[in-house]
């Protein structure tokens, strides 16, 4: 296999957006997608898209995913915006970006709706839109 064929292989954005996805619904995170990006634009191939309950959870979940993806995975994102004050943070991997709202972002700027043409990514677990299935699993 050539060089490239096996970063290939090693790399596929699609399952890092899933990994983001994976994470943040361990974290509790609610209605969680991943939009398909590649055809609509250039600068990333997958956006995460989450809510959390309130501005310290959305930090917990954005920390949960730093640590997780260096230690397990051997990522850093690219870059950070948004402390959690405006509702809003962004974890920049840039083949795949993850974007944590509280709920009164999440309907303030509409990504869904903006990218409506993005194709959206099946993912394994439930779309619980009060909890994340872990925390279903163990309180519910």
């Amino acid at each position: 296999m050539s060089a490239a064929g096996k970063a290939a292989k090693e790399f596929d954005s699609g399952a890092l957006a899933r990994r983001l996805a994976e994470v943040a619904d361990s974290k509790g995170a609610a209605q969680i997608v991943v939009l398909d990006m590649r055809r609509l634009v250039s600068y990333t191939d997958y956006l995460a898209i989450c809510t959390a309950r309130n501005e310290r959870q959305a930090r917990a979940i954005v920390d949960e995913v730093r640590l997780k993806l260096k230690n397990e995975d051997g990522l850093l994102p690219g870059g950070t915006d948004g402390e959690g004050a405006a509702g809003w943070i962004v974890l920049d991997f840039l083949d795949a970006v993850l974007h944590v709202f509280t709920e009164e972002a999440r309907q303030r700027y509409q990504l869904e709706d903006l990218w409506r043409e993005a194709p959206k990514l099946d993912l394994p677990f439930s779309h619980d839109d009060v909890r994340g299935h872990l925390y279903g699993a163990a309180h519910g």
